[in-house]
């Protein structure tokens, strides 16, 4: 978990990609992924301070989200950091 703390955006994005690829040969599929993004996303967002500035528009993002618009914002996050 700490790693994904990463104060480097892009590390910070590798990361994130690397769990999602695990889950995925896990045979997790993307609904549930896409659900543990959003759980995760809520509990970073109350309890973790960002670490940079991009960590910190997301976090503001999710600050002013209503549920569906979280969902979309974690879908988008788990599908960035899933880009080669």
């Amino acid at each position: 978990m700490m790693n994904m703390l990463n104060t480097n955006w892009d590390s910070w994005k590798r990361t994130l990609g690397q769990a999602v690829e695990y889950a995925q040969e896990l045979g997790i599929s993307s609904d549930q992924i896409n659900s543990m993004a959003h759980q995760l996303g809520d509990m970073l967002a109350e309890k973790v301070p960002p670490a940079n500035p991009e960590q910190k528009a997301v976090k503001e993002l999710w600050e002013v989200a209503n549920t569906d618009e979280r969902k979309v914002l974690a879908n988008l996050m788990t599908r960035l950091a899933g880009r080669k």
